[in-house]
């Protein structure tokens, strides 16, 4: 298992704990997908919080499985594009609580929530690049602005926390002590608003979101899977799992 959930006062947790770096392979995400859409048709939950143990909140994919099967890049692209549509369909307000490093799906979470809450030591960065693949610049334009995405993808260097928040990407930045506390109390004050009303508002705001990401996340996969299918992209995915630097034709 992935993650852990629990639903208190109406509040929904689900704590990603897939060690050593929250990297989630092909069933990982599609029992992430399926979880978040069980959570949101719930009745008793009210809002939905997506956090993390250990080193990071999310590592993205589980690149050595890839390498080692080229075949699962199909259903990984769909469970992937399917947990972030649930996390911004989700009937109820999504806050991510973001702690250390948050690459490539761990941006697709937290672009596609309604809050993201981050602690002083966190992160966030799109290495596809440097691994021969694409993806979650839809939602890195989300959090960050088409400027800074597109340095993101194109250098694989990442954005800190207090840049984040000065971009306007954070709800709070707050010491990683405090991290879940602070988003829990802001759950806390959505979950104590009328039921119905929170979720007519959520409706509402996916209805007039003016960037749907949904449908620019699946054309951006059309890319990935175009480039995962060249040599340079076998190449960078053996030079991560080996260690070493990547040695590309002109």
């Amino acid at each position: 298992m992935s993650f852990e959930t629990q639903v208190r006062g109406g509040v929904a947790e689900l704590v990603i704990d897939h060690p050593p770096v929250n990297a989630m392979d092909c069933r990982g995400w599609e029992s992430f997908a399926a979880e978040v859409e069980r959570l949101g048709r719930d009745s008793e939950v009210r809002v939905l919080l997506i956090a993390a143990e250990g080193r990071g909140f999310c590592g993205g994919v589980d690149i050595k499985e890839l390498a080692a099967d080229s075949g699962v890049i199909v259903p990984l692209n769909r469970a992937c594009w399917q947990s972030f549509a649930n996390v911004y369909d989700c009937p109820v307000p999504v806050v991510v609580a973001v702690h250390g490093f948050c690459l490539g799906g761990g941006i697709g979470i937290a672009g596609s929530a309604d809050f993201v809450l981050a602690a002083e030591d966190a992160s966030f960065g799109l290495p596809e690049i440097d691994r021969g693949a694409l993806g979650a610049a839809t939602h890195a334009m989300r959090l960050f602005g088409h400027r800074v995405a597109r340095r993101m993808l194109y250098t694989a260097e990442p954005v800190s926390a207090a840049q984040a928040l000065e971009l306007g990407a954070l709800e709070a930045l707050v010491p990683a002590s405090e991290l879940r506390e602070r988003a829990r109390e802001l759950a806390g004050k959505i979950a104590a608003k009328s039921p119905q009303a929170v979720r007519l508002a959520k409706e509402s705001l996916v209805g007039i979101d003016l960037i749907e990401p949904k449908s620019s996340y699946r054309f951006e996969q059309g890319f990935t899977l175009e480039l995962y299918s060249s040599e340079d992209s076998q190449e960078a995915r053996d030079a991560f799992v080996e260690k070493r630097d990547a040695k590309f034709s002109d």
